[in-house]
């Protein structure tokens, strides 16, 4: 099974729109702090029968409270030291962040969770150590957990390979910069635009680049796969993907 989306209501008209073009979208919104659950529960009543909400999870479990990403953060809720938040460590603050995730994946109805590790997150025995005791202890409901590492970890594919297969991770990755470490039980692409580095917003993908994209999504034929656009024409060039895969929804 192929999904085709976007990280974040990706083109204009908002989520009515969205929901008639595609059948699966990122939450960005989980990421940065808690939702109300209502607010969750809403996107699941207007959404179409069959549509997939995978939620980014929120920063606390993996970026430290130092992180710029704070700054969108607003008010912080209760739930401890903030110090002790983030790089997935087994500290009380992050069980407690987990549980929230939790309830965001039940009031949409999630299959899908994506953890999206800063550079600051570095590839170590610490590191590695501490994650397995996390995400070994956290309760997963029927979830499939995917894992995007920033900064080094990208040079040790091994680490990345071996924390995976203990944890059952999905090794999240963009395709234009490499694949995935190991199989697993879904594929999970996150397209952040062509270029030097890890990032290139601005990138608007070419047709050839699209084809590319085909012919690399076609080499996993037996797994279910999700092709997330994150980049500024994110709605468009995910339009312009699902018609050359030729996947239209009603």
């Amino acid at each position: 099974m192929l999904r085709i989306g976007t990280c974040g209501w990706g083109i204009r008209g908002g989520r009515g729109a969205y929901f008639k073009e595609f059948d699966v979208v990122e939450l960005q919104s989980t990421f940065y702090r808690p939702v109300p659950l209502w607010t969750l529960e809403r996107y699941r009543e207007d959404a179409p029968e069959g549509f997939e909400f995978v939620v980014k999870a929120w920063q606390a479990i993996t970026h430290p409270i130092s992180s710029l990403t704070w700054r969108r953060a607003g008010k912080m809720p209760e739930l401890g030291d903030p110090c002790s938040f983030g790089y997935l460590r087994p500290t009380p603050e992050n069980f407690r962040a987990w549980d929230i995730i939790l309830n965001e994946c039940r009031a949409l109805g999630s299959r899908f969770v994506v953890m999206q590790t800063p550079p600051s997150f570095v590839c170590n025995e610490k590191a590695e150590s501490e994650m397995i005791a996390f995400l070994s202890k956290v309760e997963r409901l029927s979830l499939t957990l995917g894992w995007e590492p920033r900064g080094n970890w990208n040079q040790h594919p091994d680490a990345v390979r071996r924390v995976c297969e203990r944890l059952s991770l999905v090794h999240v990755v963009d395709p234009f910069r490499r694949l995935p470490a190991l199989e697993s039980e879904a594929v999970y692409f996150r397209l952040h635009g062509v270029g030097e580095g890890e990032t290139n917003y601005g990138y608007k993908y070419t047709d050839g680049d699209l084809l590319a994209l085909a012919s690399t999504v076609s080499s996993y034929p037996e797994s279910k796969t999700y092709v997330m656009f994150n980049n500024v024409s994110m709605g468009e060039d995910a339009i312009r993907f699902k018609r050359l895969m030729k996947l239209e929804t009603d």
